[in-house]
């Protein structure tokens, strides 16, 4: 038995997901929600993490994450700051942005530093040999640190609609790892 599509909650990165974009194409095709953010271009760390704990408290049930980049680093910060972390079974996390990074921290401020505990749920950090945005290695030292599964993709880019893989079935053979209710 797993939970219902509407209990799993897409978290999409800066300027969200396009429509070719996997999480897009699960959103379409499965009936995951999306949390919408009120500004994609210029996003606010506070804002992005009260959003997404309205969305958990108004949730019935449990919740699955499914994250891409700066929604990896938005689910690590919600995570250490939130009461409600109980609700969540588990998070897919997918080519987290390394925010730290000079060229990245110039463009998307106030994300710095990372949190860097261990998640209190379980996850599932899929990442890249040759994301542009974060390197293996880092994206590897953040699994190690949330206490995530590491799972390494190859050389799939940022892991987005660029890198070809349409619905990703893949992908949902790991949520559906994450989904699985007793």
């Amino acid at each position: 038995m797993s939970i219902p599509a509407t209990s799993i909650k897409i978290l999409p990165g800066w300027q969200s997901s396009g429509p070719g974009h996997w999480q897009s194409l699960w959103e379409a095709q499965h009936g995951y929600q999306r949390v919408e953010q009120h500004d994609w271009m210029h996003p606010k760390r506070g804002d992005w993490c009260a959003r997404l704990d309205e969305v958990v408290v108004d949730s019935t049930g449990p919740l699955v994450l499914v994250a891409h980049s700066l929604g990896c680093i938005l689910t690590a910060w919600w995570a250490r700051h939130s009461h409600h972390v109980g609700r969540v079974q588990g998070a897919l996390l997918v080519a987290p942005g390394d925010v730290e990074r000079p060229d990245l921290a110039a463009q998307i401020t106030g994300w710095v530093p990372i949190a860097m505990q261990r998640l209190p749920f379980p996850s599932i950090l899929v990442g890249s040999q040759d994301d542009p945005y974060c390197s293996a290695g880092r994206a590897k030292a953040l699994a190690d640190a949330w206490g995530s599964r590491w799972v390494d993709l190859g050389a799939r880019g940022h892991i987005n609609a660029e890198s070809g893989l349409g619905d990703w079935p893949a992908g949902q053979a790991l949520l559906a790892e994450l989904t699985k209710v007793d």
